[in-house]
């Protein structure tokens, strides 16, 4: 799906959208149908209605997992409300804008490991010589990986440039805002220089590569980066862009979308379906069981883990979030060894291996005209999800 030009999805979406939606998800089973909440999870229920009541989002899906299973979902509000109103589905599919640095790029990076073609303390310019200018030639993988690198949040967006080209120009000619290693700063070049690593030692597009060693491997038909025309209907939209129309199956990230589309830090489009798939699978390899997950347990395992330089209190794993202010959508129950990860469009996922749960909330809060924030709602259905599952802090 979504990656080559050619949509190889489209006949298996048809099917599961006429199947029954009491069927499991993938290999995960799904307890209770679609249209069923259970009674323990009617306060996480009425949060998300509060939410879209409130305008934080036009809609919203919702998917908590616990010991193996899909044990609730739930599924509010509308996907659209410009141009036309549509319901919300469980199907619909989300621009995941900054969990594309974890699903995909930074997987994608130790994959490589995994292969030998990279090592997580190499400088950035081993790959990219050009990249050590202003300071920058101490930065490490390690730095990009957890945000330690010291560069500024995006490259400059004030003038109008577009093309893959010159952003890889910016990325690689960024001054610095502080000393690399020095302390946590989120940036998406540090996704853009990691993308750009995985295409120049895999000799792939990104977009290609996640389709054949991450999507493919892993069974996700829903997901994938650059959306065809025909598949933009059963997307939700984003935000209204300069020229007064609607962005659907067009990234909303502004810096991705002059790069083309594909980028490392946001491009990828999935579902709550394909999410719950994928965080089932890392959940199984992580604790030693059968899965389709594409790395080796012990190479997960450092994933999700701190992995930031020594001293530093702002907890990064290598492309996920463990204890920064980003972590909101832990909740406050959910154990100190959880992780997960944010996307500006109002999309989040975290993972709580002690705990074996997870919980997926996608909406796209920036429809249609940029939207609220939805951080206090990720903070309470976390929360309210944990006590649903009998869990106590």
């Amino acid at each position: 799906m979504m990656v080559t030009g050619q949509s190889t999805a489209l006949g298996r979406r048809a099917l599961l959208r006429g199947g029954a939606l009491c069927m499991g998800i993938g290999a995960v089973p799904v307890v209770g149908c679609a249209g069923s909440r259970s009674e323990r999870f009617s306060a996480v229920d009425a949060r998300i209605r509060q939410a879209v009541g409130e305008g934080q989002c036009p809609g919203a899906v919702l998917a908590v997992g616990h010991a193996g299973q899909v044990v609730h979902r739930y599924v509010y509000g509308h996907r659209s409300v410009l141009p036309s109103v549509q319901p919300m589905l469980w199907q619909t599919v989300f621009d995941m804008a900054s969990l594309t640095k974890p699903l995909v790029t930074a997987l994608a990076v130790m994959q490589c490991v995994e292969r030998g073609l990279v090592r997580v303390d190499d400088p950035v310019t081993h790959y990219f010589p050009e990249f050590g200018v202003m300071g920058k030639d101490a930065i490490t993988l390690r730095l990009l990986l957890t945000h330690y690198s010291g560069l500024p949040p995006d490259v400059p967006l004030q003038a109008p440039w577009s093309g893959k080209e010159e952003a890889v120009h910016l990325a690689m000619t960024s001054p610095l805002v502080a000393p690399p290693g020095s302390r946590f700063l989120y940036s998406d070049i540090n996704y853009i220089m990691l993308g750009l690593i995985v295409e120049k030692v895999s000799g792939v597009a990104l977009n290609v590569y996640a389709q054949d060693f991450i999507l493919t491997p892993l069974g996700l038909s829903h997901s994938g980066f650059l959306p065809e025309e025909g598949e933009r209907t059963d997307i939700a939209p984003t935000q209204v862009d300069e020229t007064g129309h609607v962005l659907q199956g067009v990234v909303h990230d502004p810096t991705a979308r002059r790069m083309g589309g594909v980028a490392g830090h946001a491009g990828f489009f999935s579902t709550a379906e394909d999410v719950c798939q994928y965080a089932q699978s890392l959940l199984d390899r992580l604790k030693g069981r059968a899965s389709r997950f594409p790395l080796k347990q012990s190479t997960l395992a450092s994933m999700v883990v701190p992995e930031q330089p020594e001293g530093k209190v702002d907890k990064r794993g290598f492309g996920w979030d463990i204890q920064t202010s980003f972590s909101t959508p832990r909740g406050d129950i959910f154990s100190p060894q959880s992780f997960g990860h944010t996307g500006f469009t109002g999309t989040s996922l975290w993972v709580d291996p002690v705990n074996e749960s997870y919980v997926v909330l996608l909406t796209n809060r920036v429809h249609p005209y940029g939207g609220h924030s939805v951080v206090a709602l990720r903070h309470d259905v976390a929360t309210l999800s944990a006590r649903a599952l009998g869990m106590v802090k």
